[in-house]
């Protein structure tokens, strides 16, 4: 059965203060009478990015299970990973159960550690079902050097932070070189640049990629978060009623004419045929990506033998530039779980995992990842030798100045539902199986079927 935002809401909060800080085999934040801490960590993610990183990087592993199911550190504590996909909040649902059990799951069973990104952060962030990071030894005092909008995401109503991460998101147009080459006589960063610096010049760069052969884009979806990241407000605001900023319409109505013009590949996000368009063979030029993307995404779908092989895979054949807005999208946030018996130890990752400099510039340098430190990316900004995947290129130096102004304040508990919902709406519409007010009438259905305390759904004139 669908559970509604606010029943969904309620179980977290409710679990949360059932089970409250004094929940049995919870410690105190200053380690002082704390009970014994537990040897077994739970920790809740929707995908393996944060396992990775952690197995890679976390200097207290000893050993990672063949399966990957566990990792057991040095001190004999075993990590347990529940990974639960996050499509159709499938995610949040499964979460929210084990919270609403977390009261008498016994400690070993407990929720410890759960990861949350932008689109629902604030839905647990302002709930006492996670904790605040001063209660966590050392923590806050680690964060100074961390961009100020990856703090803003996950404070509560009061401006307590409650979550930490080991990335900052700028977005970032990656294109082909090899095609920038052939049809804009050049595959520099600034002369792409100039080429994609407002969505006018935009629409002009695709019609001379159609006439050269080749799509701008490959799907629907790809130039979704470019708008929707500057929109002028949350999507909801007061609990029931959603507010469709003009910046989706936009969206909206420039989707529809490049696919009617034949400027994209009429994918979807995350489809194979999406994934396809970003490899060797593909005729498509670019993709409004961030940063996470390099790695998590993009190296694998350009690679997918994982040779780095110029010759057999698109490996090299990428470049980033700004594109014609600024932007940013997701991120992953580390949160500690009220009730937890491991308090110190969650304390400890998050202070390396998140702060520390010789790990993040290892995390950056190795995987491409733009780290949540304004002195590593300076540091690497001037420094580093640049990205193979990227021809060499350091977009580190492209992105280091307007990371500094990203901003996620219209982040609000809804947008993962919404933005699905939104998308998967249109996508009728683009294929002309329905009409404009077709596909608004199925959002509005959609919405209400996810969110039923929502009333009313405003479209901009």
């Amino acid at each position: 059965m669908k559970k509604g935002f606010k029943a969904v809401l309620s179980i977290a909060l409710a679990a949360a203060m059932m089970f409250g800080m004094t929940a049995c085999g919870g410690g105190s934040s200053d380690g002082g009478d704390a009970a014994e801490a537990g040897k077994v960590l739970n920790v809740w993610c929707w995908n393996d990015e944060f396992q990775t990183r952690f197995n890679d990087y976390y200097p207290e592993v000893a050993e990672v299970a063949e399966d990957g199911s566990t990792t057991t550190l040095k001190d004999g504590t075993v990590v347990n990973w529940i990974i639960e996909p996050n499509e159709g909040n499938n995610y949040q649902n499964k979460l929210d159960e084990a919270l609403l059990a977390q009261e008498s799951a016994d400690a070993d069973s407990k929720v410890d550690m759960f990861l949350v990104e932008a689109d629902y952060a604030r839905k647990y962030t302002n709930s006492d079902a996670t904790m605040k990071v001063a209660d966590l030894p050392g923590v806050l005092d680690a964060t100074a050097d961390q961009y100020d909008y990856t703090k803003e995401v996950v404070s509560d109503a009061d401006g307590n932070v409650k979550g930490v991460s080991w990335q900052a998101c700028p977005g970032l147009i990656a294109y082909r070189r090899s095609i920038a080459k052939e049809v804009l006589g050049s595959d520099d960063p600034e002369v792409v640049q100039e080429a994609l610096a407002d969505w006018d010049k935009f629409a002009e760069t695709a019609q001379k990629m159609q006439d050269a052969g080749y799509k701008m884009l490959s799907g629907y979806d790809d130039t979704f978060r470019p708008f929707y990241n500057n929109d002028a407000a949350p999507f909801v605001e007061d609990g029931k009623t959603l507010n469709i900023d003009k910046n989706i319409m936009e969206w909206v109505k420039m989707t529809k004419d490049y696919t009617d013009k034949g400027w994209n590949n009429k994918t979807s996000l995350w489809a194979a045929e999406w994934s396809a368009d970003q490899g060797k063979d593909a005729k498509v030029f670019c993709l409004p990506a961030c940063t996470w993307e390099i790695d998590f995404v993009m190296t694998g779908n350009a690679d997918p033998d994982g040779t780095q092989d110029p010759e057999k895979s698109a490996w090299g054949d990428y470049a980033v530039c700004v594109g014609p807005v600024s932007w940013c999208w997701g991120g992953t946030w580390v949160t500690a779980a009220t009730g937890t018996d491991n308090i110190d130890l969650i304390a400890d990752i998050m202070i390396k995992m998140t702060t520390d400099a010789d790990i993040l510039n290892k995390i950056a340098v190795e995987k491409g990842d733009f780290v949540n430190s304004k002195s590593v990316i300076a540091d690497l900004a001037a420094n580093y030798e640049g990205n193979s995947f990227l021809g060499g290129q350091n977009h580190y130096a492209l992105l280091s100045d307007s990371a500094a102004g990203l901003s996620l304040k219209i982040a609000s508990p809804y947008d993962q539902g919404v933005i699905e919902k939104m998308q998967n709406s249109m996508k009728d519409y683009f294929d002309g199986n329905v009409d404009l007010d077709g596909a608004k009438a199925n959002f509005e259905t959609a919405i209400k079927e996810i969110y039923p305390e929502i009333e009313t759904v405003n479209w901009p004139e």
